[in-house]
């Protein structure tokens, strides 16, 4: 029999505050994301543990196990979504309210892993906008629970040997599918069950071993070193990964191999499972589950409530008011629940089945209203959110035909979308990420004789990008007479700090120029502040219309960042530059608002009228 183990506990507070520091925009914890496969190997340990244990002595039950899972997962879960309701009912405008209510319906059906990976390519709103996108994790997890317990008991009469096969070609074949999808399918390997399946199985392999195990004797020395290795392992993901690293594939090895050391041998006489033991450790692992689902839903509205960027000091304080509601939800909600005492199981599955519910019909009712519109007065005509544009582009533009486009870049990630699929081969090609699809439906209404295309991904239009190597691979190779439109987010490219604007662009404009292809640069648009719903609707959350006006200083201190870079690429190639500032700027001021209707549709963003003025203006320029 393996009684508690206070490390554990322990382990789970060296998961949950990494992931705290990382949410709340610490930089030194840029690899902060790795708690959550922390957490994944601890939940395949444990889970895998109890299963094996109940079936070795004939008391295993998929009802008592579901039972247990609900009284475990939901009554926080569901808490913690009825506040987000009443908050988001008080703060978010109506395209954001449509997301959102889109995520707790899916939330309500485990299954927001999906919307939140479809999310990732059409850019809906940012992450750190997303109330529940942290509930992704605890929907691969259930998914995870709802497969496992079969799959153990289909294959148990075989005998264990056979039930270690089994697993571990499925552990196989999902790490393989982390490892290529983390460069060539990133949103699909971080966001899905298949390239995440290891890691739990991973957990439930050291059930196995230590079951198998837990009488024979290792050294201290041995114990110490491991567990040392293994704390080791977490620490430097956590400090040394960033967003751009490879995820979940080989770089996912360390933290979860990390665990696995300190699970198999931090004995409380090491001195990594005297640390862990500790009260602080244990006191914070056992609320970590509550203080999880907290920590995302108080940054996001915070966030939504300031009307300037959340300091430092804000987040700080964010972080204690996130564990001190984990304790309470802990103490409350979850410790209450778990309780057989408190309700029988038909009583457990009528109240989940019937909140779940309740959120699916909230969700449904969200959507049919729009996101609630009626709550605030529109004052000026456009679209906001991202809903019309896709939903516009969907009804009146084809994908590109596989005889236009070659086979291997239609199964790239991103969008490729030509204007007519009857019109041959693209002539105009947009090449970027969310900037130079916002720019198709302008230019595709100004060119009518041209058939333009998109191609863009949450990524850079970089040759050396492998997620881009099937587009660059079409482009190089199709021997078309085209013209390539560069262009991106360049604020966010600029200051990411990994790579030089310059010799990105350079590599990418000499390999394209070298295929004959006549490339041209088109600069960004003016940022905002203030998301452009808030523009629209005069009472929303106290922000005038004027908010949505930046100066011309502004404007240009933004454009200062990269435009040098573009100039000296212009020059260099000899190859067009233009500047898009004109049309949205007057000689003292830029605006997203053009005399009654708005041009953006978020911060940053083109709506379609701002992409028609925008292709309008660049229609001049640009010769077939």
């Amino acid at each position: 029999m393996i009684g508690y183990r206070r490390e554990i506990d322990g382990l789970r507070a060296l998961a949950i505050l990494p992931i705290l520091l990382f949410h709340a925009g610490f930089k030194t914890f840029s690899g902060g994301f790795v708690g959550v496969d922390v957490f994944f190997v601890i939940s395949g340990y444990l889970i895998t543990t109890i299963i094996v244990r109940e079936r070795q002595e004939n008391s295993f039950s998929l009802l008592a196990f579901y039972e247990r899972r609900a009284r475990r997962i939901l009554p926080a879960l569901f808490l913690m979504m009825a506040v987000c309701m009443l908050s988001a009912w008080v703060c978010l405008l109506p395209n954001d309210m449509l997301h959102f209510s889109k995520s707790v319906k899916a939330v309500a059906l485990f299954f927001s892993n999906h919307l939140f990976y479809k999310e990732s390519g059409y850019f809906d709103t940012a992450s750190e906008l997303k109330p529940l996108l942290h509930t992704w994790s605890l929907a691969i997890e259930e998914q995870y629970y709802l497969l496992f317990p079969p799959v153990i008991l289909a294959v148990w009469m075989l005998g264990k040997r056979w039930i270690l096969g089994v697993l571990a070609a499925i552990a196989f074949l999902s790490f393989s599918l982390a490892v290529w999808g983390s460069y060539y399918k990133p949103a699909a390997a971080f966001f899905l069950l298949p390239a995440r399946a290891w890691e739990f199985l991973l957990g439930g392999f050291l059930a196995f071993y230590i079951l198998e195990f837990k009488n024979v004797n290792v050294s201290t020395t041995i114990k110490q070193m491991a567990s040392l290795l293994g704390l080791l392992l977490i620490l430097y993901s956590v400090f040394s990964f960033e967003k751009n690293t490879p995820f979940p594939g080989i770089y996912a090895l360390a933290p979860t191999a990390g665990a696995a050391l300190i699970i198999v041998f931090a004995a409380p006489n090491t001195f990594v499972g005297a640390i862990l033991s500790s009260s602080l450790f244990v006191g914070i692992g056992l609320i970590s589950y509550s203080t999880y689902l907290w920590h995302q839903p108080l940054f996001v509205f915070a966030r939504y409530a300031s009307p300037n960027p959340v300091s430092t000091i804000g987040f700080s304080l964010l972080c204690l008011i996130s564990l001190t509601i984990g304790y309470f939800s802990w103490r409350f909600v979850e410790r209450p629940f778990r309780s057989k005492n408190l309700g029988n199981r038909k009583t457990v599955f009528i109240f989940s089945v019937g909140l779940s519910l309740a959120f699916v019909i909230f969700g449904y009712l969200s959507q049919a209203s729009k996101g609630f519109e009626s709550r605030f007065d529109k004052s000026l005509s456009g679209d906001v959110g991202h809903l019309e544009f896709h939903e516009y582009i969907d009804k009146k533009y084809y994908d590109c035909e596989p005889k236009l486009i070659a086979s291997q870049a239609l199964k790239w990630e991103g969008f490729l979308r030509c204007k007519q699929s009857k019109m041959g081969s693209p002539q105009l090609v947009l090449l970027g990420d969310s900037h130079a699809e916002h720019l198709f439906i302008g230019l595709a209404e100004a060119r009518p004789e041209l058939n333009i295309a998109f191609y863009i991904l949450d990524g850079v239009p970089f040759v050396a990008n492998p997620q881009y190597s099937s587009i660059f691979n079409e482009l190089i190779n199709n021997g078309l007479n085209q013209q390539i439109i560069l262009t991106m987010y360049y604020l966010d490219r600029q200051n990411q700090g990994d790579y030089v604007l310059y010799d990105e662009l350079a590599k990418t404009i000499k390999v394209l120029q070298a295929a004959k292809k006549k490339i041209i640069l088109i600069g960004d648009v003016p940022r905002y502040s203030i998301d452009a719903s808030a523009c629209v609707y005069r009472n929303a959350l106290n922000k005038a219309p004027a908010s949505c006006v930046i100066s011309k200083d502004d404007a240009n201190s933004q454009r200062n960042l990269y435009a040098s870079s573009l100039r000296s690429l212009s020059h260099d190639f000899s190859i067009p530059y233009i500047d898009v500032y004109a049309p949205l700027c007057g000689p003292d001021s830029c605006s997203m608002i053009n005399d009654t209707s708005i041009l953006y549709r978020d911060k940053n963003h083109l709506n379609i009228m701002g992409s028609r003025l925008i292709g309008s203006y660049l229609a001049q320029v640009l010769s077939p």
